[in-house]
């Protein structure tokens, strides 16, 4: 199928009503056109790995896993499991669902254990084939990523004390495009910031303390509140983590957010 017509059918709720939990109620999709929903998914890409085909693997520097896609989608090799949310996996079987041909080695645990076994096979026909495949799908890995913010809504107001405010502030930005791209894209980029595992002294950096940390419901409070939370969570930080080496790229990309989309 073309990109033109994958973006087509993203627009249409019940494809994305397919991808809910069993028992959750999604929340509203956000009303974008196909050509809207195109610069989504380019500008995650951007904001992920530099808008290049070499970015689509990466495995960054003091991290203990691969980042795949345009979303850098997390995958963890064998008997790993950090305190974040893999999240390659479960796209593996989204786009085989959706009928994309993944090989037999990216459906189990990463097959690197380590950076620098990864950026050995670097140029490998293993990661060179999935780099094509990555670059040819990037209409459904927005999709993918635009699920997982449907089921979002319900998560965070279950875990705060504020639903009512979060449920706003989700509504409203939800409603324009530009304040759209700011929910799709952080939750991607930071998570839902339910997970229990996700704190550093007990405080969350994710899409839920952005919306409860918010001033007005607007992209440019978003992207205020978004840097005060990463702020926060590098402060936090455990000192061998060396967080703050990427705090000013994290600000750049939440002021991203002030910008038409």
């Amino acid at each position: 199928m073309s990109l033109r017509g994958i973006l087509k059918l993203l627009v249409s709720s019940s494809l994305l009503a397919a991808c809910t939990v069993p028992g959750s109620a999604p929340s509203a999709s956000p009303q974008l056109s196909p050509s809207q929903l195109q610069r989504v998914g380019q500008r995650i890409w951007q904001n992920e790995c530099a808008g290049t085909v070499a970015g689509l693997t990466s495995w960054n520097t003091g991290e203990d896993f691969a980042s795949l896609g345009i979303g850098h989608f997390i995958w963890y090799s064998t008997g790993k499991k950090g305190p974040f949310e893999e999240s390659f996996p479960p796209l593996v079987s989204f786009m085989e669902a959706r009928g994309v041909k993944m090989p037999a080695w990216a459906k189990g645990p990463c097959p690197w254990g380590s950076k620098a076994s990864f950026e050995g096979d670097k140029n490998g026909p293993r990661q060179t084939a999935l780099r094509t495949t990555l670059s040819k799908t990037v209409a459904l890995q927005t999709e993918f990523i635009i699920a997982r913010l449907q089921r979002a809504l319900p998560k965070m107001k279950a875990s705060s004390k504020k639903p009512s405010l979060v449920q706003a502030h989700f509504d409203m930005l939800l409603a324009t495009p530009e304040g759209a791209f700011c929910l799709i894209d952080y939750v991607n980029f930071k998570g839902e910031g339910t997970a229990p595992t996700e704190r550093y002294n007990g405080q969350g950096w994710g899409l839920l303390q952005v919306l409860e940390g918010m001033k007005q419901p607007t992209p440019a409070a978003f992207a205020d509140a978004a840097k005060a939370v990463l702020s926060r969570r590098v402060q936090n930080a455990p000192a061998a983590r060396k967080e703050q080496r990427w705090l000013a790229g994290w600000h750049n990309r939440c002021d991203g957010y002030k910008r038409k989309l």
